[in-house]
């Protein structure tokens, strides 16, 4: 009689975990790229100032506890090291998309159903929020850098949440 018991329990065990990694239930996250040094001779793709550096760290810090499967990031260079701590983190990598193809870009991680963080811009950000949850959302002021979209899809229907960091760089 107890190996029958553990074998249902392990049966069920099993689906349970199997439900779980094919939840209609996933979360996005979004954030433009930290600050970016503007005294230097990199004019059409910049790093990030030292207090860039220190916001993507925080950024880190601040998605600790989070369950990310996938990181995205467009081809810059500030973007890049904006995801970086995260994905070191995470022990994952940063895979690049394509901000000029926004809606593609869209449906395939409404597809994807998975936990994700994508770094875009400040032109890039809210737009992409928006088309995860059917809204129309511009681009923001260029001096913004402590939003957090955050996207609840369930069932391929999205619930847009906006975070706000705590973070002030001192540098």
């Amino acid at each position: 009689m107890k190996i029958y018991i553990t074998i249902i329990l392990m049966v069920f065990g099993f689906q349970s975990c199997g439900a779980q990694k094919n939840s209609e239930l996933f979360t996005i996250y979004l954030v433009r790229h930290s600050e970016k040094e503007l005294t230097t001779n990199h004019h059409s793709d910049p790093p990030l100032s030292k207090c860039g550096e220190h916001r993507s760290e925080n950024l880190s810090n601040f998605l600790k506890d989070v369950d990310l499967d996938v990181i995205y990031s467009s081809n810059y260079i500030r973007t890049k090291n904006t995801a970086l701590p995260t994905a070191m983190s995470k022990g994952l990598k940063v895979n690049e998309y394509n901000p000029q193809e926004l809606e593609d870009f869209s449906k395939s991680l409404m597809g994807n159903k998975q936990n994700v963080l994508v770094v875009g811009h400040s032109n890039t950000t809210g737009v992409l929020a928006g088309l995860l949850v059917g809204e129309k959302i511009g681009a923001f002021d260029l001096d913004i850098y402590n939003r957090v979209y955050k996207v609840i899809i369930y069932k391929n229907s999205g619930q847009l949440h906006l975070l706000h960091t705590a973070f002030e760089c001192n540098d």
